[in-house]
């Protein structure tokens, strides 16, 4: 499974919010991080189908985004700000939609009851939408994402707003579907990269200002300029640093 996405730009108006942005991503948890505002709703959008770009293409498992119709069925999204259908029961919603996704009933049946056990939501079936915490929203916004058994799932910002256990959880729970296709953990928090991803790209400005390995990123990571203190001692970089080493001293140019 691969993703190819070439020379992809968009602009509202004025603001180019995706310039020239090219990257592969195959099988597996790929991150894509940056700052608020830095293109990240967009690209995810724009493999969602749920946004057209202005140049460029993006190829998913061979098929153009242009197929819109097949590429729905090749991808699942879960939106950054997700809510469906607050006064039905969450079996009820994950049914409907099914139904709409043309479904058949025993195998749709089988399907929900299988993804709300893999996100624990199974004791939770007969609970209204509106009712559930902002974590059991989010994992169902992973099940329905998946109902259609997409190869790949796209998450946008989907730990935002958890807290520190919720996200270790969902970390793992979307780490646990990588096996199986490619998923694109769009985040700003640095650390949930780190705990998730082996690869991943940094947007900024919507330009793509690196794209590799997270042990690759880590070696970008400068406390100093000169040589500390002796009562000083060096720490051993970590993701947050090469992330943010990168922001402050890259503008624009060639991906890293």
């Amino acid at each position: 499974m691969e993703i190819v996405i070439s020379n992809l730009s968009k602009n509202y108006g004025k603001k180019k919010v995706l310039d020239n942005v090219s990257l592969t991503v195959s099988s597996g948890m790929y991150g894509l991080l940056g700052p608020n505002g830095s293109g990240k709703t967009s690209l995810m959008r724009i493999l969602a189908t749920l946004l057209v770009p202005d140049s460029g293409e993006v190829m998913i498992n061979g098929v153009s985004i242009k197929d819109t119709a097949r590429i729905r069925e090749l991808v699942g999204y879960l939106p950054q700000d997700f809510s469906i259908y607050r006064n039905m029961s969450v079996y009820g919603a994950m049914d409907y939609l099914g139904l709409l996704s043309g479904i058949p009933d025993k195998t749709r049946k089988e399907r929900i009851i299988t993804l709300l056990e893999q996100v624990n939501l199974k004791e939770k079936m007969g609970t209204r939408v509106r009712a559930l915490s902002g974590g059991m929203k989010r994992r169902l916004g992973i099940a329905q994402a998946l109902l259609h058994e997409p190869q790949v799932l796209v998450a946008d910002e989907p730990t935002a707003g958890l807290d520190p256990e919720e996200r270790i959880r969902f970390r793992n729970l979307l780490s646990g579907f990588a096996d199986e296709r490619i998923v694109i953990f769009s985040t700003h928090i640095a650390s949930d990269i780190g705990a998730a991803c082996e690869n991943l790209g940094i947007l900024n400005e919507g330009r793509l200002i690196f794209n590799g390995s997270t042990e690759e990123l880590v070696q970008y990571g400068v406390l100093s300029d000169t040589v500390p203190e002796e009562k000083n001692k060096v720490e051993k970089p970590v993701l947050e640093d090469g992330y943010m080493y990168l922001l402050r001293h890259v503008k624009g140019g060639d991906c890293l």
